[in-house]
């Protein structure tokens, strides 16, 4: 699965970014990203969010244990890859039906929670970078990543999740900052970033209250 985001929707932290980026290319110019995605991956589906940015994924060799799926509500674009558990319990506590999927169940408790549901224990393989033009890649696999992005790409860090209004933020300490720790490959030269929790640097309070869980925590958190 492919998602790149214009820097205007989703702004990439600037710890992500490496020195002048000559390894990165524009991901969004002409499709390119998209368009090496499909390449490699056969019947893969590609949907273009205009200029927001685009969306891929293919159910390719896919882990039956861990299916990909694509789910539109609303204006609500979901890539699923993973199995949920309790999938009878959430139907009926959302009023699904029985034809529901993973995908569907996400997007209506995103809806219900907002920004507060995600691989929070990194289960599944996920990779991030910054382009050439500063827009957003993530992917679940990393050439794909690397391609788009060269070394200003890393693992997407275990226990984060990341909102176009808050940023990067950790699952157990949501109100501090995260530090870019630079990384190097084996040759030796700095790739990316990987992040942890800075204890002692908090973010500014944000305000939020708590409500009741049909209320919008996008706003507030």
């Amino acid at each position: 699965m492919l998602a790149v985001f214009d820097k205007s929707v989703a702004k990439s932290p600037d710890g992500l970014s490496v020195g002048e980026q000559s390894q990165a290319v524009s991901a969004l110019k002409n499709g390119f990203l998209a368009n090496h995605f499909a390449s490699v991956h056969s019947g893969s589906v590609t949907v273009n969010l205009g200029s927001s940015g685009v969306m891929a994924y293919t159910r390719e060799k896919q882990n039956p244990l861990f299916p990909r799926l694509f789910a539109v509500l609303d204006e609500i674009f979901c890539i699923f890859q993973g199995h949920i558990e309790n999938v009878a319990v959430l139907k009926q506590q959302y009023g699904l039906n029985k034809t529901a999927d993973e995908g569907i169940i996400v997007i209506e408790a995103y809806r219900t929670l907002r920004d507060r549901a995600s691989d929070a224990d990194g289960s599944v393989p996920f990779f991030w970078g910054t382009d050439a033009d500063g827009h957003m890649v993530l992917a679940d696999d990393e050439e794909i990543v690397k391609k788009g992005c060269g070394k200003s790409s890393a693992p997407f860090p275990k226990g984060c999740f990341f909102t176009s209004s808050g940023g990067l933020r950790s699952f157990e300490h949501p109100q501090n900052e995260l530090k870019a720790v630079p990384r190097v490959d084996g040759s030796g030269q700095a790739c990316g970033a990987m992040f942890c929790v800075d204890t002692g640097t908090k973010k500014e309070s944000t305000g939020m209250k708590k409500v009741d869980s049909a209320a919008n925590w996008s706003a507030n958190y």
